[in-house]
């Protein structure tokens, strides 16, 4: 039997744990709501926001206005204080719940001196008002609690759902054909990226620094060859500096050279200096590496999309029989049995011995149906209990 679904693990509480505490927290804001609803919602929340000015002005005050017998009072923010009260009761509306109980207030600190006992009677007195306003504060915090349990159960279900593709990617893998003929993958693949590399470190040593940054530019319109943008203020001094006519080895070079001995080289040493020098490693670092077929191989519709946009690409910096290379490539779909093919690529690159074990044992089809029973739950609370 599944235990999955019911014990906690090394990612936090067990499924059955949120689950329960979703049921829970959704048990009380209903609870809280409904009371709320019995005393009427309009009401409350006009008796709170008195409440809460008429407890505001005893807590601001009570320090102030009140004497121990030792200590003078504030004779100001005594005056004050019941200037605040009276207004308050004469603008209080006359058909208010609990009227007489600010009232009371009223009455209570309207005397010659004041104690902390008769703040303490004024409370008293709200606290009918207090037990009804505390209904809206309940709600509030129970649809927090609730929206808080629900997250919980939303970030497990993301986690789980992960994990169930990870999984079933791995059950995939255990039955890939490890004998399968994958040079008919790997050697067109190879091909092709061992002549791009080429193609492109010839480049890189030969065309202009200018030349080769505007052409990482244009990749930008094509979302599947991720080339890292080149900085702007690097595009901006090689586009219309001398400088930017020497290939990109050569800059890097210039750029290790003191200032003094850089002035024979370019008109501006110090510009080179600031646009260059800081830029190193983007230039360094800038290769064929975006234009390569990654192995293993993408899958068979990723291929295509991709390779139909590398030929648009590198048409522009490769002569025509490397771009050829890669249409050879682009064809491995439709010319092999290339997802058996891929699968077995997959299977002896990345299987680790663990895995291998775990997957002749069954172990991993046990966490991968006991994973899919946790899931299902969560995802079946999650539609009995949606956001508010």
């Amino acid at each position: 039997m599944s235990t999955q679904s019911t014990e906690p693990d090394e990612n936090g509480p067990s499924v059955e744990a949120l689950v329960t505490a979703l049921q829970r927290a959704a048990t009380a804001h209903e609870q809280a709501r409904k009371r709320v609803e019995e005393a009427g919602a309009a009401r409350l929340d006009r008796l709170r926001e008195h409440y809460e000015e008429m407890s505001a002005l005893l807590d601001r005050y009570e320090e102030r206005a009140t004497s121990d017998g030792e200590t003078d009072v504030d004779m100001e923010a005594f005056i004050e204080f019941q200037e605040e009260i009276a207004r308050f009761v004469e603008t209080l509306p006359e058909d208010i719940d609990h009227r007489e109980a600010f009232e009371t207030v009223d009455e209570t600190m309207h005397q010659k001196w004041l104690k902390s006992s008769d703040f303490e009677t004024a409370r008293q007195a709200l606290e009918p008002v207090g037990e009804l306003v505390e209904r809206v504060e309940e709600r509030e915090r129970t649809l927090e609690r609730y929206r808080e349990a629900r997250h919980d159960v939303a970030v497990r279900e993301r986690e789980l759902a992960d994990r169930v593709d990870e999984l079933a990617d791995l059950v995939a893998l255990g039955d890939a054909d490890l004998d399968a003929p994958v040079e008919k993958l790997r050697e067109p693949i190879e091909a092709y990226n061992q002549a791009i590399a080429e193609s492109f470190d010839r480049r890189k040593h030969e065309d202009s620094a200018r030349e080769l940054l505007a052409f990482a530019e244009t990749t930008a319109a094509y979302p599947l060859v991720e080339y890292r943008p080149p900085p702007e203020d690097l595009v901006a001094y090689v586009r219309d500096s001398e400088a930017g006519a020497e290939p990109i080895p050569t800059l890097l070079e210039y750029a290790d050279y003191s200032v003094s001995k850089l002035e024979h080289y370019v008109p501006d040493a110090r510009r080179l200096k600031r646009n260059v020098a800081t830029h190193q490693t983007y230039l360094r670092r800038l290769d064929s590496g975006p234009l390569e077929i990654s192995w293993p191989p993408p899958a068979a519709e990723t291929l295509r999309w991709r390779c139909r946009e590398l030929i648009a690409v590198v048409g522009r910096i490769a002569p025509e029989d490397v771009v050829a290379k890669l249409r050879a490539v682009r064809e491995l779909p439709s010319r092999t049995d290339y997802e058996r093919l891929r699968e077995s690529v997959r299977a002896r690159e990345q299987l680790t011995d663990e895995e291998r074990d775990r997957l002749e044992s069954g172990a991993v089809e046990a966490e991968l149906a006991a994973t899919r029973e946790g899931r299902e739950k969560l995802v079946a609370a999650l539609e009995e209990h949606p956001e508010r």
